[in-house]
């Protein structure tokens, strides 16, 4: 999707509530993880998922950030298909 590789604020239009409660969740797990707080699992929770696909979301959003962490620690190039993230973005 387009819309999320260019940025999901920006397009938040093609997103659905619970689409953008999940990228919500994820930028602040990923930029800030010591700020998360019950709020953050409440809004999850308010717009339709349960303890198992929150628990999921946050194994997944998780395993990026490390995997993510690693390839840049080793110096992994990205795939010839990726495109190098914007300055200062995630």
């Amino acid at each position: 999707m387009v819309a999320a590789k260019t940025g999901w604020r920006e397009n938040s239009g093609a997103f659905s509530e619970r689409e953008q409660a999940l990228c919500s969740f994820a930028d602040k797990l990923t930029r800030t993880p010591a700020a998360m707080s019950p709020s953050d699992l409440e809004r999850l929770k308010g717009v339709g998922l349960d303890e198992g696909a929150i628990l999921e979301a946050v194994h997944v959003i998780g395993y990026f950030n490390h995997i993510n962490r690693v390839a840049d620690a080793l110096g992994v190039d990205p795939e010839a298909w990726m495109e190098a993230p914007a300055e200062g973005g995630a």
